[in-house]
């Protein structure tokens, strides 16, 4: 546990240069505007969600504000994230449900989160940690490849894996690990040929899976 920790502190100082993913930036700076991001970040590249979420946000940061947009006008503002269509629908049902069942807050428990169509483990993760500052290990494709990757754990599906680093990564770390192994594999642990040659914790790690790196 102790290398862990190491690894974990030396990617922290490395992804420092980085751009950080979106829904971790300052300007998420609510449980709402998180769980939003979430679902506009699906199957989309974080640059998109990026701009897709300021120019929503910047007109609604609010579910009241939020049912009160067109739902043509709403695809319009998201367009073009993955799928904006359905991520239209979802976002409108969503909100009218925080109004009438949560008094427009969102909730702060994996439960409730998850009770909402759309939202799986990922995201609700997301909203418990960055957004209430409540201690959840948030797994996508990053964390999942790069854990694995680093010999860490060996599993084969994110709800595994994020049961394997709840038994291995200090508590005090859940939180930002997603945003650490995000920007750590959108930058030098990318999913094909690995920049091994600027990883700062080469010598840590047992290259599970790599077959060819830079």
């Amino acid at each position: 546990m102790a290398q862990i920790h190491k690894v974990i502190r030396t990617l922290k100082l490395q992804v420092k240069k980085f751009k950080i993913p979106w829904v971790s930036a300052s300007e998420v700076n609510s449980p709402y505007k998180i769980l939003i991001s979430c679902i506009l970040s699906l199957r989309t590249k974080d640059a998109v969600t990026r701009n897709a979420s300021q120019k929503l946000f910047a007109i609604a940061d609010e579910p009241q504000k939020m049912v009160g947009i067109p739902e043509e006008r709403l695809k319009q503002l998201i367009y073009p994230v993955g799928f904006y269509r359905n991520k239209t629908r979802q976002i409108i049902a969503l909100n009218k449900r925080l109004i009438d069942e949560f008094s427009g807050a969102v909730p702060d428990t994996q439960e409730e989160l998850l009770s909402f169509k759309g939202v799986g483990r990922k995201t609700a993760n997301l909203v418990l940690g960055l957004g209430f500052g409540i201690p959840a290990i948030c797994v996508d494709t990053h964390v999942h490849r790069i854990a694995n990757r680093l010999g860490w754990i060996r599993t084969k599906i994110p709800l595994e894996t994020e049961m394997a680093l709840m038994k291995i990564i200090p508590k005090a770390r859940w939180i930002e690990l997603n945003t650490i192994l995000v920007s750590f594999g959108q930058n030098v642990c990318v999913p094909v040929s690995p920049f091994c040659s600027k990883c700062k914790v080469n010598k840590y790690c047992k290259k599970v899976g790599i077959v060819k790196h830079r």
